[in-house]
């Protein structure tokens, strides 16, 4: 089994990438990897934070690996948060926080259109790939469900009447961006095996 190391130590993160992945690929955290940094984020675009987190990694321990950056994207807000969703309250990124200040910034406002953005950079035999994969919904005006984390509980993916956070798993990663960009990711990794 191609072992792969995923840089996180987001918890929920790892779970949703090993329940997309299944069992072709062993996925290791930052933390069953032994390491132990935070990786700052500091560029104003997801593709540059992705390819910063997955470069220290590699840089670090030689090994393939894959690192992802999200955004939620709010049309009416000129796509906020963005690469800021995690601190868009603040850098304790406290995500009641997050939410209550995106809530207020859309109060009044009729269009509350908006997508989940994911961007994946892969590193594996040296070589990096990016993929993207994107959900688009609607930001409902108060929370709704238990699972999930960030702004699951706003957030009404296209096609169904379920926030994300009120869905399984299961059914989340039927709409999801992250899915839809680790699915890429998957065919590239079957169709290029990495040593």
């Amino acid at each position: 089994m191609n072992t792969i190391i995923f840089a996180t130590n987001n918890k929920n993160k790892v779970e949703e990438v090993r329940a997309i992945l299944d069992k072709e690929f062993k996925i290791l955290s930052l933390n069953e990897s032994g390491i132990d940094i935070d990786i700052p984020e500091p560029f104003d675009s997801l593709e540059e934070n992705a390819r910063e987190k997955a470069n220290v990694i590699y840089n670090l321990k030689k090994q393939n690996c894959f690192s992802e950056d999200t955004g939620l994207e709010v049309e009416t807000l000129n796509g906020e948060p963005g690469v800021k969703s995690a601190r868009y309250a603040g850098d304790e990124r406290l995500f009641e926080k997050n939410i209550d200040k995106l809530l207020s910034k859309l109060a009044g406002k009729e269009n509350r259109k908006a997508q989940f953005r994911t961007v994946i950079c892969l590193i594996s035999n040296g070589e990096e790939k990016f993929f993207e994969g994107i959900c688009k919904g609607t930001i409902i005006a108060e929370r709704r469900g238990n699972s999930g984390f960030g702004y699951d509980a706003i957030f009404v993916p296209d096609g169904s009447s379920k926030s994300f956070a009120e869905m399984a798993m299961e059914e989340k990663n039927i709409f999801s961006h992250r899915n839809k960009a680790m699915k890429k990711l998957i065919y590239y990794l079957k169709n290029n095996p990495i040593s």
